[in-house]
């Protein structure tokens, strides 16, 4: 199995972006390097072994054996791409989950806002929702561990475990005068890869997909089934904006519910005979020709890649939005000694045109030791089925560049420091019944005391030039007057800057109604609001409502 995700493993400390990865045993039936090579590699390790033994036994002070050789790994495998990791035991959930999509917990989604941890989101249907669990509640003590000071991660393991077993939560509320305690039972898990699908437009289908785990491709299947059943179905678009990834033959399979049976969709190469693959569709498709949009964003990598790539090389659908992450490598797990796994690069893959997407060239360092990409020069030129150009090494360009509503820097910080988050904790407080479904004028004017009583400020882009052209003036011997006028600038810049609620007041307003459909209709409601006034998705549909348009996009 191979696929393409994005995976954070806590005791490595990195967040990897969009993984591809071939989940298999490698034996000694296949071919090995020569006898010279194999010599080189038996060679270093017993040097490694016996390096390893000396400190760990005679080192002045006691060495911890197991963080000992995790830091040997380490080092070893950070002298390669951030993707070849090991996987400890406690990391193994992770795996599965990424593969299967499914998992034993209570279904919540927890993250850090204020130093605190917190409960994000509550899936529908499952333990947490059912007992009363809410957004915003602060995890006080898991069972018996007090979770003060750990990191999500690890609250999350104490939380997930084996379906049918009883967890006990211990939380603190906004507006409760003292915690309150869940007993809780764990569940399989299903996490979808499809979040939503629904009509957008008259005759103009929307479906979401955040993932690619085993059953993305019958879920696309079953979406579609569903829209059509409620409409007439003239165009779809298909959003992976976001999509980190996942297995990459359920990338295939999503495929190859657009193209002609037997289309060539992915290809992968490496280093050994056994890498090298071909991925083509197995059956027929279910929309072989209806008119085609997918949304992508530099979030959208690896398996997301695929599906996109592989579309737009076999010219099945118009790309919008903006140039994907770039990551074209696969990965394969080698199941290692006490439940460890180990993650290894060992293929590239191809688009059906035959170009690598993969941006970072990991084989060459610059003058500071740093991985770089592909320089423009060394990119190559493809041509799709119509015999438009592609070009490689940089990810997935799209047909029709369309950049995402930019909601300016007060914005920006206010999501930096979670205050629609933790105002809508404290409004719902202060407010019990029906949650609002759109934040009104009178919501805004609580938001603003809000910010207010919080003391929240931010940095405009303007404050930041403006130093620049003092400091500039000052090395330049610049005469008063040019002072004066900066200073006047810098005046009239605190004035707009204290105007910055009102200038970025449909923005804030926006924002507060996605927390706010959140908390009222969950995580469908929260992606029905921000589907509304979306330029990338209003790009789609005006092409799918163009027939001519979009008949040009994929033959130009």
């Amino acid at each position: 199995m191979k696929i393409g995700h994005r995976i954070r493993f806590r005791h490595l400390g990195m967040a990897a972006a969009g993984l591809g990865l071939a989940v298999m045993v490698l034996t000694g039936a296949l071919p090995l390097p020569d006898d010279e090579y194999l010599f080189k590699v038996y060679q270093n390790i017993q040097t490694f072994g016996r390096v390893y033994k000396e400190v760990s036994v005679n080192y002045v002070d006691p060495v911890d054996p197991g963080r000992f050789m995790q830091a040997g790994i380490d080092g070893m495998l950070g002298t390669l791409d951030p993707y070849t990791v090991y996987i400890g035991k406690e990391d193994a959930d992770e795996v599965d989950l990424m593969t299967s999509g499914k998992y034993g917990g209570i279904g919540v989604t927890i993250g850090m806002r204020d130093g605190v941890v917190q409960v994000i989101t509550v899936m529908d249907g499952y333990s947490a929702q059912r007992a009363g669990i809410l957004p915003g509640d602060r995890l006080v003590r898991v069972d018996s561990v007090v979770v003060t000071g750990k990191n999500a991660d690890e609250i999350r393991n104490l939380t997930r475990g084996e379906p049918g077993t009883e967890v006990h939560v211990l939380v603190e509320r906004e507006g409760e005068p003292a915690p309150i305690q869940f007993v809780l039972l764990r569940e399989e898990i299903q996490v979808m890869n499809v979040t939503y699908a629904a009509y957008v437009s008259d005759g103009i289908g929307y479906i979401r997909l955040e993932r690619f785990s085993r059953k993305a491709g019958e879920e696309v299947r079953q979406a579609i089934r569903d829209l059509r059943g409620s409409g007439e179905l003239r165009g779809l678009v298909l959003d992976v904006r976001g999509n980190p990834g996942g297995l990459l033959d359920a990338a295939v399979d999503v495929v190859s519910k657009f193209v002609p049976r037997g289309s060539t969709v992915v290809t992968t190469k490496g280093r050994r005979s056994d890498a090298d693959k071909k991925y083509s569709s197995a059956e027929e498709p279910i929309l072989p020709d209806l008119p085609l949009v997918v949304l992508t964003d530099r979030g959208s990598a690896s398996a997301s890649e695929i599906v996109s790539g592989s579309l737009q090389d076999l010219d099945r659908a118009v790309i919008v939005g903006t140039r994907t992450f770039g990551k074209g490598l696969v990965q394969t797990i080698v199941p290692l000694e006490y439940g460890a796994q180990l993650k290894i690069t060992t293929a590239r893959y191809y688009t059906p045109s035959g170009r690598s997407i993969q941006e970072i060239d990991y084989t060459h360092r610059d003058q500071n030791g740093v991985f770089g990409p592909t320089p423009d020069t060394l990119r190559r030129e493809y041509t799709t089925t119509h015999g438009r150009k592609v070009r490689d090494a940089g990810g997935i360009a799209p047909d029709s560049t369309v950049d995402p509503a930019d909601p300016g820097p007060m914005v920006r910080d206010l999501h930096r420091h979670g205050m629609f988050f933790r105002f809508v904790n404290r409004y719902l407080a202060d407010h019990k019944g029906t949650v609002p479904k759109v934040a009104t004028e009178e919501i805004l004017g609580e938001f603003r005391s809000f910010l207010t009583a919080e003391k929240f400020d931010y940095q405009e882009e303007s404050e930041g030039q403006l130093k620049t052209l003092k400091e500039m003036s000052s090395q330049l011997h610049y005469g008063a007057e040019v002072a004066d006028q900066l200073q006047q600038l810098g005046v009239a810049l605190e004035r707009e800057k204290q105007r910055g609620f009102d200038r970025y007041r449909d923005h804030i307003a926006h924002e507060l109604t996605l927390e706010l459909m959140n908390r009222a209709s969950g995580e469908k409601g929260r992606i029905e609001a921000s589907l509304k006034n979306d330029p990338q998705l209003n790009a789609a549909v005006s092409i799918l409502n163009n027939p001519k348009l979009y008949t040009s996009k994929l033959n130009s």
